[in-house]
Parts: C-alpha cells; structure tokens; sequence
C-alpha cells in the first residue's frame, strides 16, 4: 500500500509523458479516510475507460447493524449507496478535460429494480464502490494535472457526501431498510398463504414508455376485487390490502388494450424488489418464477420434452431430444422443461407469444386431426397436470380462445385496467360450451440429467468475453442469444451470465457433470465469494448484476454446444 501523498509525486513525474505511462500507477493508495485503488488502466484515451475501487472502512463509514441485518437488507442499502455515488460522480463526468474519453467518471446507472451488483459492495470490513475513470490525455500525451484533480479533489468530495453514514439521510435509508424489510415480508407470507403473487392496491403498473421503466403519470392505480383481496400487517408500513393470486390456473382474460400485458408483465419482474415510488414496491411474485414463450430457431440440446410431444414422424427420440433451429412448439415445450429443471414453481404465459399448435386445439380440428396424427400435447391439457403433479402454478394471458376458462381455477378480466374477478359467472357458461373429450397420456415426471460438454478448451483468445446490450453475449466465437429470456432487465446481468459460463468453460463443464449440478456449484460460489472467484480479471470491476438461477439455466440452455 502507498500513500496519496506517492501518487500525487508519481502523477508529477510522469505528466506529458506518453499515455502507456498510466501504467505505473497501478496499486493501492491510503487516502486516511479512504482507499483508493487502481486496478486497471486503459492502454489510450479513446479505450474502455480505467477501473478504480474505492474501499471506505466500516468504522469510518460508520453504518448502524440495522443495514446489515438480512441479505436483502443489506443489498437494498447497497443499491441506495450506489445511487447516491452515481449522482455525486455525474456532477464531475467530463469535468476534467482532454482527448478521447479524458474526464470520464461514471459507475452503475441503476433501474427500477434492485439488484446485487458487483459496483457496491458491504461486507463486516468495507464499504466497497467500484467505477471508472477516462485518464485525461492531450492526445496521446498524458494530463496528469487534471487526473489529480479527479483524484485528489473531486474523488473526496464525492466519498464524503454519499459513502458516510454522517453526511446522508438517516430517515432515507431508514425507509429503504423499512421497504426491505416489508418486501420481506411479503415474499415470506405467499409461501405461508399458498400464493404465487400479491399485487397492493394503488400500485401503478404502467410504465411511461417503452423506453423508460419510469411510472406512468395520470395511470390508473391498481384495485383488487372484494372476492380476491388479501390482507397484510407489514412490519413497517402497516395494513396493506390488494389481489393475492393462488397457487393453481389463474387466466387473465380481457379484450386488447385493456392492461392484461401490462398486468402480465407487473408480475414477471415482481421476483425483484423495486425502489420506491416506482409504483410497484409491492408488486411480488414467486422468486421462481419463469416467463415462457416460444423461440422460433432457438438451440436445443438433449431436453426430455415427451411430456408434450411424442411420435414424431422422423422417429425422433423426445425423451432426448436436440436441434439447431427449433420450431415454435418445440421450443416452447423445451422451455417449459428447462424451466422444470431450474426449480420454478410458477409459469407465466401470454397467448401472444406463444405456439399456437402448442397451447390449444379446438373440437374442429381434432375431428379433422385424429389424436393419433397430432405429436402435440396441448399445454390446455398439461397445465392442470402440471400443478396436482409437479407442484407448478401457470398465470395465463388469453384473449382468443375459450377452451383455457375449462381448466382455470382463477379467472381474471382486466377492463379499461379495472380488475374484475369473472370466475363463477364464467364457470356457469363453460356447460355450454364443453370440450371435446379426449385421452391425456400419462404424466410422466421427465428426465433432468443432461451432461453437459463444451465445444472445446478454450484458449485465451477464445475467451475473451463481449457483451452486446442485455440481449447477446459472445465469447470467442460462441454467441449466446438471450433476447427472449424476458425477466433479464439488465445488462450488467447478461454481463454477470457471460463471466458465469465463460468461467464454467474453463473448470466445470467436463462431459461429466449435469446441468444442474454446474448450476448449482456456480450458485454456491457467487453465494460464498461473490464474482471474485468467478471474473476473468484479476481485479472485479463494476457492471455486473448478480442473475437468478432461471436466468443461469436459461443462459447455459441457449450455450449451442455439441
């Protein structure tokens, strides 16, 4: 470790020098009340930015027990830190000046939702920011006087006013342990009341555009109907009241433009915590939860989808089945098992977006279609399977077909965003028009133990690890398609599953484990050691999210391999 006081003497030393000068300055530099670390310096002033970490002391950073006195506490008060640091950085971006990216000073810009990132971290010793910082050159000629500005008077400045306990709200950070903590609660409470999700009355579900997550303004709040309110005493926020969803067949019916998407998709991000005045702090669902739909030509490797299709006239084999360039149905059944496979318990689904050959078939085209010439199950006649015999629960979109009211144990109609509870007027009419009888095959629990081989082991070129937004990644050659893996709404996620299978490639992937066990070894060690262990770097650097284990599953499964 170096003083500040060095690094100031370094930066004078090597001013107007040429940029590969920066590299020097690599190390750990005591500020008394701060450390300040450079882990890694970008090779000229229009490359990727260098990476620095500041790590306060707890003592000094001074944050009461009550932040740290669960794991979703503790990384709710992460995401306030973060924000607060975020916004002291941005009044500094580009102050200092230069060439290229000279003046840069950013870190995380978080969403609506509350993720663990690897950009703020707390643990018993340190209060740990990770960010970035363009080092100032004119041209190619190093500008060490404005980076000692950066570092010697806007750094402090920014560490004072969002890392000390003393110099930030008490009362905010009270209700973001109180918000926290009432989240909690909820989640806990599903389980103990046979739910999968709770939507509170007066939640705002739609957003301000498809391009911001932002709550609508002048929206129409959310109201339970009488026959499906439920009742919650928080620990913090009291008495709250709204539609809890059982666990079973809950259809959500509706003509167009009358919120049953927006409904829909409120509950898929409902498995993370929000921030509050988001309109949906208390919009919660099952943690393992899993969005499905079909993926026209998605990858799939060795998946047990005979519960859903059988007979194939190529003769091939669905109790193993694989293909390059997968069809609607296909995909969607394969979705369905992969989501089995991760442990989720609750399917959501939208008519939309899935197969229709695969959800439904109706009495006129089974009379022209004879069972015996179909392959398909249809999920109409799983779904209910699904849950008396595998436990799962399905919240269901319709709009077109009637047949899915049969099997409904819930039935839901959104109008103009009203929420109405159709159930028993809608089990009256389904007498009237009754489905066709037919012969279900057997249920029979499938198969989850798929070895998993790589493509071959990786050398460093092959490793080296892109990432195009929230929708793909690559690595080497290889490239992950993720854009229908909807409950990604992070990048730093696809980044975080990137490093997750890149580092798989290299030390768990061997011809020999499952999976599932690959998963769960990875889940292991982000749970005990975070992305340390995990990152290709020698140091771990700000933008990534730690993902779900459905997302991990959903990743690994889309990994095209041999």
């Amino acid at each position: 470790m170096f003083t500040s006081q060095q690094l100031r003497e370094q930066l004078s030393s090597i001013h107007r020098k040429s940029y590969p000068a920066y590299k020097s300055l690599k190390g750990a530099y005591d500020f008394k009340n701060f450390i300040l670390s450079i882990d890694h310096v970008q090779g000229d002033p229009f490359a990727s930015p260098s990476h620095l970490t500041i790590q306060v002391p707890a003592k000094i950073a001074g944050f009461p027990d009550f932040c740290f006195s669960s794991k979703s506490v503790q990384i709710a008060v992460q995401d306030y830190l973060l924000r607060k640091f975020s916004q002291q950085l941005s009044i500094y971006n580009f102050k200092a000046k230069g060439s290229g990216k000279s003046g840069l000073i950013s870190t995380t810009n978080c969403g609506q939702e509350i993720l663990e990132r690897t950009a703020c971290e707390i643990n018993q010793n340190f209060l740990i920011l990770r960010f970035t910082v363009g080092f100032p050159a004119n041209g190619r000629t190093i500008n060490s006087l404005e980076l000692e500005k950066i570092l010697f008077d806007f750094l402090p400045s920014c560490v004072q006013k969002a890392l000390f306990y003393k110099n930030l709200s008490g009362k905010e950070i009270e209700s973001v342990v109180f918000l926290a903590e009432d989240q909690e609660f909820i989640r806990k409470e599903l389980k103990k009341r046979q739910l999968v999700a709770f939507v509170a009355n007066g939640s705002i579900l739609p957003r301000e555009s498809g391009i911001s997550q932002k709550p609508l303004k002048n929206a129409i709040p959310f109201h339970s109907p009488d026959s499906l309110s439920v009742e919650m005493n928080l620990p913090h926020k009291g008495v709250i009241k709204g539609m809890g969803i059982s666990r079973g067949i809950t259809l959500i019916a509706g003509g167009g433009y009358h919120g049953k998407s927006t409904l829909l998709t409120a509950l898929e991000t409902g498995v993370y915590n929000h921030i509050a005045k988001d309109g949906r702090e208390f919009v919660i669902t099952d943690a393992s939860a899993i969005k499905l739909r079909a993926e026209d030509g998605r990858f799939i490797k060795d998946v047990d989808i005979s519960l859903f299709i059988n007979d194939l006239p190529n003769k091939k084999d669905t109790h193993c089945f694989s293909t390059l360039d997968a069809s609607g149905s296909t995909s969607q059944a394969a979705g369905i098992i992969e989501g089995m496979e991760s442990g989720s318990t609750l399917f959501l689904l939208d008519e939309d977006t899935s197969a229709t050959n695969f959800m439904v078939r109706d009495a006129f085209m089974q009379e022209v279609i004879c069972r015996e010439k179909e392959p398909i199950t249809p999920f109409l006649e799983r779904a209910p399977q699904l849950f008396s015999k595998a436990g799962i629960s399905t919240i269901l979109v319709a709009g077109s077909s009637g047949s899915f009211f049969h099997i409904a144990d819930t039935i839901i109609q959104l109008d103009c965003y009203q929420v109405l509870d159709i159930t028993k007027k809608v089990k009256q009419l389904c007498s009237n028009y009754p489905l066709p009888p037919s012969s279900i095959p057997a249920f029979c629990t499938p198969s989850f133990q798929r070895v998993m081989s790589c493509n071959k082991k990786p050398s460093y070129k092959d490793r080296k690890l892109k990432c195009q937004g929230k929708e793909t990644f690559s690595i080497g050659k290889d490239t992950i398609d993720l854009r229908y893996i909807e409950q990604i709404i992070d990048y730093e996620q696809t980044a975080g599953l990137g490093e997750l299978l890149r580092y798989a490639q290299e030390h768990l992937i061997d011809g020999k484990r499952t999976i599932s066990e690959i998963v769960n070894l990875l889940q292991k060690d982000l749970e005990n050691h975070g992305f340390k262990r995990i990152c290709s770097n020698s140091y771990i650097s700000c933008g990534m999210a730690v993902p779900r284990i459905q997302e991990i599953f959903s990743c690994f499964n889309r990994y095209r391999r041999p």
